[in-house]
């Protein structure tokens, strides 16, 4: 659910025919194991009080803080354990009726390689740090994970009924780029954000976003951006009612209503929107 620009068209020499490949833990360099180790540090310093609490349960509960890029198979026993998921390895982007099988069926994709150390900051294609540190840990809560599998049977359906770009939407919002209330705060709990030193601040300190609680038709008619920080962030009350909300809507319907209608701009305010901060997007209006 990002950019497809580095999207393979069929299974590469190598790959199963559900495009999953061996992780290679073994040819991973001390340089590359240094280069997770120096992303983790940086993160674990941000997170606490930022993060949601199962986020890092998540991050505990896997055992992620041991040192090198974690070994899959070693990654997916303690997830099973926990909640039936596990990590697999592809050669890179895949197809969507790909991404939304393999979640369906509780398997998380990820790629194998890791940034370079001049890539600290922004990598245009998910590496293994975004999707194994950014990702994984919130497969360890069960709510969170039925979620996930709900998405992918939802992926299926949409691809059929022709919106994916309405629930890739969802998925943004959620997933990559989600905040909940805990506490009476927010926290940040998206992947995108959780694996960003920068916008782990962003989202929740600067001025200039957005932060709206989160109306399903609402977020599936917005547009958004991949390649900068987010100007809108959604606020979910709580994962069960993120869960409920996914399970007990009859999405088919809903595409029959906001399919016609344009899609909202990135960063309006729009009628009906539970604004908990009208940004002032001085960051956007910096960039231009």
């Amino acid at each position: 659910m990002v950019d497809q620009t580095h999207l393979l068209e069929k299974p590469p020499e190598g790959a199963s025919a559900d495009w999953t490949i061996a992780q290679g833990w073994d040819r991973y360099t001390p340089e590359e194991h240094a280069v997770w180790d120096t992303l983790y540090a940086r993160q674990i310093k941000l997170l606490p009080g930022r993060a949601s609490k199962a986020y890092l349960r998540g991050l505990d509960a896997l055992k992620l803080s041991e040192g090198g890029i974690p070994h899959f198979d070693e990654l997916s026993e303690r997830l099973m354990k926990l909640t039936g998921w596990q990590v697999v390895a592809v050669p890179g982007l895949v197809p969507d009726d790909v991404f939304f099988d393999h979640m369906a069926n509780r398997r998380f994709v990820s790629g194998n390689f890791i940034r370079r150390p001049d890539q600290l900051d922004y990598l245009e294609e998910p590496d293994v740090f975004h999707d194994v540190f950014g990702h994984v840990p919130m497969l360890a809560d069960p709510v969170f994970a039925d979620y996930l599998e709900a998405y992918g049977r939802g992926g299926l359906r949409a691809l059929e009924l022709g919106a994916l770009k309405q629930l890739s939407r969802l998925y943004w919002y959620t997933v990559e780029f989600g905040l909940v209330r805990e506490d009476g705060d927010l926290r940040i709990y998206g992947s995108g954000i959780v694996s960003s030193s920068a916008e782990s601040v962003f989202a929740l300190d600067d001025p200039s976003p957005n932060r709206i609680g989160f109306d399903l038709r609402r977020v599936m008619r917005t547009d958004y951006r991949i390649d900068d920080f987010q100007q809108n962030y959604f606020v979910i009350p709580s994962f069960d009612e993120l869960l409920r909300l996914t399970i007990e809507t009859d999405f088919a319907p809903l595409y029959d209503e906001i399919l016609p209608l344009p899609a909202i701009p990135v960063a309006q305010i729009v009628e009906g929107d539970e604004v908990i901060h009208h940004g002032t997007q001085a960051y956007a209006m910096r960039k231009r």
